[in-house]
């Protein structure tokens, strides 16, 4: 399923141009720019969290400016990489780094980042996107254990109402404290 989101999530990556990175995100505190570095830097630390390794969650590295135009490039094979890493044998049981949550759990993590935060890139740039087949209802129930936590971390926004015959995506977004019909404009 996270090589299922990496890919579905790749197209609307290599679509961002340029003149698109200093957009606003339905993620309030990220323009299009910072929430890729975010979304590239999760990626490469979720490798480390697969192996058992501790993560610095401190900083967010400038991966754009580090790659200049290949990074989108860079991002494919980080997150080829990512999904080697929660592919070994081990790497979603017991609990992990520093975080010390069940790895699974973890590994959903990435799974929801991958998929939401590729929603979020893609309304702000205008561009077409649709999550992997299976993520969203995995998705929904991660959200659904995880939203006291992730909002007393201020990861999630308070939920928003979901209007009757609301697709599994628009439910999942609104149970993050997205509004699934934002626009920048």
């Amino acid at each position: 399923m996270l090589d299922a989101a990496a890919q579905a999530a790749l197209p609307v990556l290599r679509g961002v141009r340029d003149d698109q990175l200093g957009l606003p995100t339905p993620c309030a505190e990220y323009d299009v720019r910072a929430l890729l570095n975010h979304l590239f830097h999760v990626v490469v630390a979720f490798q480390a969290l697969a192996a058992k390794k501790d993560v610095d969650f401190s900083t967010t590295p400038d991966r754009l400016g580090d790659y200049g135009a290949q990074w989108p490039d860079r991002f494919a094979q980080e997150a080829a990489r990512l999904v080697e890493a929660w592919a070994v044998p081990g790497a979603e049981d017991g609990p992990t780094g520093g975080m010390k949550l069940p790895a699974r759990t973890v590994g959903a993590m990435v799974l929801l980042d991958l998929t939401v935060h590729a929603w979020d890139v893609a309304r702000a740039a205008g561009l077409p996107y649709t999550p992997a087949p299976g993520c969203v209802a995995e998705l929904r129930t991660l959200v659904a254990q995880m939203a006291p936590t992730a909002r007393k971390m201020n990861v999630f926004a308070e939920p928003l109402p979901v209007p009757p015959g609301a697709s599994a995506l628009d439910a999942l977004l609104a149970g993050t404290g997205r509004d699934p019909h934002w626009t920048a404009g």
